[in-house]
């Protein structure tokens, strides 16, 4: 109760500000005027359309660097032969910016969209691959020493023991990956889109939309809260003894 005070507080008194014509509108316009383009925007169904490009980037991108990336951190945490192939490529190529290798990925894979979604592939990936690694390193050696002296292979215990304990940093990994994903699809969209919510930013920014501008800015918001909500409602069905 008292946070949503504090949020509507802080709304009304941004109100009150662009109302008395403190700031101008082209800088800080009002949360009602904000508002009113953003029914005019999803009236239009202007809103969806990028909404949806978004999404559908965000997804692809996501879900499959979300699946290599653990694939790939339990190969490193679990075999020590890839551990020491694998670590030294990722302490390498993770400092990078990824939005840096756009240009390049233009060119290897044109300006559609299979670019877009292998830069928020990458971003996604490394945060992924370095959780489930940690995850992987930390789980009780008595549980897998259990596990070898009861009779299980390697990959009973990858899916019985390494799994289970590493679930904790796996979804630390997908929750970093969503926000990291929120980011490039944005930058991507910046550079190389014709519709999307950076694209919309951008065209907006260049024309001084501003009000549209920041309901571009609010939506990228609330994607945010419901992503982490989707991600934390898995995390608890998983985990069904995190509170």
């Amino acid at each position: 109760m008292v946070s949503f005070l504090s949020i509507l507080f802080l709304f009304c008194l941004w109100e009150f500000i662009a109302r008395l014509g403190f700031v101008s509108p082209l800088f800080l316009p009002a949360p009602t005027a904000i508002l009113e383009t953003g029914i005019k925007m999803a009236l239009s169904g202007e809103i969806f359309h990028h909404i949806g490009a978004s999404l559908w980037r965000i997804f692809w991108g996501f879900s499959c660097a979300a699946v290599i990336g653990t694939l790939v951190g339990i190969l490193l945490g679990f075999f020590s032969l890839a551990e020491s192939i694998g670590n030294p490529i990722i302490a390498a190529t993770y400092p990078i910016p990824k939005i840096a290798i756009l240009p390049l990925l233009i060119l290897w894979l044109g300006i559609g969209e299979y670019s877009k979604i292998a830069v928020i592939g990458l971003g996604v990936f490394f945060p992924m691959v370095i959780n489930v690694y940690t995850g992987v390193r930390n789980v009780d050696p008595v549980l897998i020493k259990a596990a070898i002296s009861l009779g299980s292979d390697r990959k009973r215990i990858i899916r019985k023991v390494i799994l289970p304990s590493a679930l904790p940093m796996i979804f630390a990994g997908l929750k970093l990956g969503i926000g990291i994903a929120l980011l490039l699809v944005v930058a991507a969209e910046m550079i190389a889109a014709d519709a999307g919510i950076g694209y919309m930013i951008l065209t907006s920014a260049d024309l001084m939309q501003t009000t549209k501008l920041m309901f571009g800015i609010s939506i990228l918001s609330m994607l945010g809260l419901v992503f982490s909500w989707i991600i934390n409602k898995i995390e608890k069905l998983c985990i069904p003894w995190k509170t």
